[in-house]
């Protein structure tokens, strides 16, 4: 038995190395073709990552060359688009030159038309026309520029029309001389001339008309013929006024009714004032001699507000002196308000008048942009109503309020130094009286 199990070991210790020997061969020959397979691999690797790298720096290459190209595309970009730009600007500057050119022919085709100078404007050429045009107004402007007769008409101050010799200075003045009259001629609209009655006019047309010279010419200078020229109104009160309008008008009565008052309430304050020392001083010295009843007596033939508080003060001197102060003072406040007659009346006018004027201001200034709306601003006549209320109203209400404003805070104080001059006529009556008892 142990035989046999020595055998069968044996037997699987040869079997066993049999086969480790062909395991061995048989890795060995796998390891070899990996290892070869390996070297073939990196070799290809290798082969590749020189072909990319190639590649890579070739498209690097070209990748420079394009951005190279695109900056250069940009840089022409921008130098067109300037480009662009000068030539429109340059292409604006002609169309204004253009346009200029024919705002300068169409005015001077109208300026010179008058003049009997018609001008071709040829479209096409603008450059021969502006030659003629200057050349024209050259031999105008030398033509123009002489003292020169002629036979026309104009008008004097009736409205009645002259034929006669008009003399023309160059086109900037004129004088007009006629069997009757001469002098300076102004413009009176649509061309036609009329005699400015100016002192010293007629001798210098008359003497231009003879070829004489004198050392002062009175001369009108005007712009154009056009534009009627009317000599300046001379101002008065009553056109100041009646420029303001209705609203003026309601000022100055006010500020009349005013002064009326004023004089009224001075009239009152001086009779106040000039009885009411002398009527205290005579009615102290007749109480302190004859007494009261004498007194009272002789106060009595007095009148105004000075008599009526010396009366109540001697008919009140038996009583206690608080009482007879009281008495005095009621007396003063019931003469208060004759002294303060017309008082509230000239300050409220003072209060009224500036509103007044604003009042006039804004109808003015209403009527002004009604002007406007309906007419638009070509004509200045059409405005200076409105403008004139406008003004003219605001400085009559200050005219009127000022003074007004300052005289009767005047008189009111006035009034109040006659009631406390009263106030201490009755209480140094009282403390005499009361010295002597």
């Amino acid at each position: 038995m142990k035989k046999i199990l020595a055998i069968l070991i044996a037997l699987s210790i040869a079997v066993l190395a049999a086969t480790e020997n062909d395991l061995e061969r048989a890795y060995a020959k796998e390891f070899a073709y990996l290892k070869a397979q390996k070297q073939m691999l990196t070799t290809r690797l290798k082969s590749v990552k020189k072909t990319q790298n190639k590649k890579l720096n070739d498209a690097k290459r070209e990748l420079g060359i394009l951005q190279n190209t695109v900056l250069k595309k940009n840089a022409l970009s921008e130098r067109l688009e300037d480009d662009l730009f000068r030539v429109g600007q340059n292409a604006q500057v002609v169309t204004d030159d253009t346009s200029l050119i024919e705002t300068v022919m169409m005015q001077s085709t109208a300026t010179l038309k008058p003049f009997g100078i018609n001008l071709k404007i040829d479209t096409n050429n603008y450059q021969a026309s502006l030659v003629e045009l200057f050349e024209k107004s050259d031999e105008l402007i030398s033509e123009l520029a002489t003292v020169r007769s002629e036979t026309g008409k104009f008008y004097i101050d009736d409205g009645s029309e002259k034929t006669g010799r008009i003399i023309k200075v160059g086109n900037i003045a004129s004088y007009g001389i006629s069997s009757d009259v001469s002098g300076a001629l102004v413009p009176a609209g649509a061309g036609k001339f009329k005699v400015w009655n100016a002192e010293g006019s007629a001798q210098s047309a008359n003497a231009l008309a003879n070829g004489t010279l004198e050392e002062e010419i009175h001369i009108f200078l005007y712009e154009n013929t056009n534009k009627e020229i009317e000599e300046a109104a001379e101002k008065t009160i009553l056109s100041v006024i009646n420029s303001g309008g209705l609203i003026g008008w309601i000022i100055i009565v006010l500020g009349l009714a005013a002064l009326v008052l004023v004089a009224l309430r001075i009239q009152f304050l001086m009779s106040a004032s000039k009885s009411n020392v002398q009527l205290a001083a005579s009615a102290l010295e007749v109480l302190l001699k004859d007494g009261k009843e004498k007194a009272l007596a002789s106060i009595k033939q007095q009148k105004g507000s000075t008599a009526r508080v010396i009366k109540a003060t001697i008919r009140n001197l038996d009583r206690d002196r608080e009482h007879i102060e009281d008495i005095v003072a009621e007396s003063i406040l019931h003469e208060s308000g004759r002294l303060d007659r017309f008082g509230s009346m000239i300050l409220i006018v003072a209060a009224v008048a500036p509103l007044l004027g604003l009042l006039g201001t804004v109808t003015g200034m209403i009527a002004t942009f009604d002007i406007i709306t309906e007419f638009g601003t070509g004509d200045p006549k059409l405005l200076s109503g409105g403008i004139s209320i406008a003004l003219v109203t605001t400085e009559l209400g200050l005219i009127v309020a000022i003074p007004v404003l300052m005289l009767g805070n005047t008189l009111s104080a006035w009034a109040e130094r006659i009631k406390d001059s009263m106030e201490h006529s009755a209480l140094h009556l009282i403390n005499e009286y009361t010295k002597q008892s």
